[in-house]
């Protein structure tokens, strides 16, 4: 992990940014004593703004790692017709 003073963080933030993007963790620090830590927010690059935020609310889980084969093999779930129509109905008013 990488530590960096205040002052040498605002001189080269576009630079500091990037390594985080790339998945580096980075302490910032104030006359040599840690004062914060600027992390990826997410690991994996294909999540979008709109999904992390509803992670961040709570309201979904991320996807972790492979799906295991078995899980094709799984029944469907059994939903009513009414209700597809009705979830797709408000997706389609909220955009």
């Amino acid at each position: 992990m990488k530590s960096v003073n205040i002052a040498e963080l605002k001189n080269r933030l576009c630079a500091y940014l990037s390594e985080v993007k790339a998945g580096k963790e980075i302490v910032v620090r104030d006359r040599r004593r840690p004062i914060a830590r600027i992390v990826p927010i997410s690991p994996n690059p294909e999540h979008d703004e709109e999904l992390l935020a509803l992670e961040a609310e709570g309201k979904v889980r991320l996807g972790r790692g492979v799906i295991d084969d078995s899980f094709w093999v799984l029944p469907a779930p059994r939903v009513p017709m009414k209700a597809l129509k009705r979830a797709v109905n408000r997706d389609r008013d909220e955009h």
